[in-house]
């Protein structure tokens, strides 16, 4: 079936997505209307269940579409070139929020997906999700420059430390700046502030 939809022409494909995932975005799985995604796609009730068997289908469809774009940006934009850790994830700190403001309904999609109660739903993410960040993690990782680190600090616990502080960072990021337009975000302030905590993860982890 999805095929069948990805044989439409690629104006009407757009206008089907960009409905489906407002939808989602703002009501999450259950309270998303599909009478609402149609009518504002403008096709038939009957022709959006010719390209996906029922809501589900949908909605994992949108998922897996809007993972598989935000990973391809992301990497595209990656300088894998860059082999100092600290470095690689300043990179991915900004591109993050970079992608945020680009697709801000993708990433509020992706988020309400996560937050999701619906029992069908949380089956059908949690593998998606555990392939995702393991590949994404490996890839952001890979030919990483351990050297800099202190002789007795152990190079994975202290990865996932910057890990987990740089994604909270971002997240705490993404609330702030989820209702401000681009032009107004002060991205200097915003690295000024990256750096500080860079320069603290340094003085803890490198040498």
């Amino acid at each position: 079936m999805i095929s069948k939809f990805h044989n439409l022409n690629p104006e009407k494909q757009e206008r089907i997505i960009n409905a489906a995932l407002k939808q989602f975005a703002q009501k999450g799985y259950t309270q998303a209307s599909t009478n609402e995604m149609v009518k504002e796609a403008e096709i038939s009730k009957g022709l959006l269940f010719h390209y996906f068997k029922n809501k589900q289908d949908l909605f994992l469809y949108l998922y897996d579409y809007s993972i598989e774009m935000m990973m391809s940006e992301f990497f595209a934009k990656l300088d894998m070139k860059e082999r100092d850790m600290l470095e690689r994830w300043k990179q991915v700190v900004v591109i993050k929020i970079e992608l945020m403001h680009k697709h801000p309904e993708m990433f509020q999609f992706i988020r309400m997906a996560n937050e999701d109660d619906a029992p069908e739903v949380k089956r059908a993410l949690e593998p998606r999700n555990k392939a995702t960040i393991s590949d994404a993690f490996r890839r952001v990782l890979q030919d990483i420059d351990t050297s800099k680190f202190k002789a007795d600090v152990d190079a994975s616990k202290a990865t996932h430390i910057i890990f987990w502080t740089l994604e909270g960072y971002s997240n705490r990021v993404q609330e702030q700046i989820r209702a401000i337009p681009l032009d107004q975000i002060n991205l200097d302030e915003m690295l000024k502030e990256i750096d500080e905590y860079l320069e603290l993860l340094k003085q803890a982890f490198y040498k």
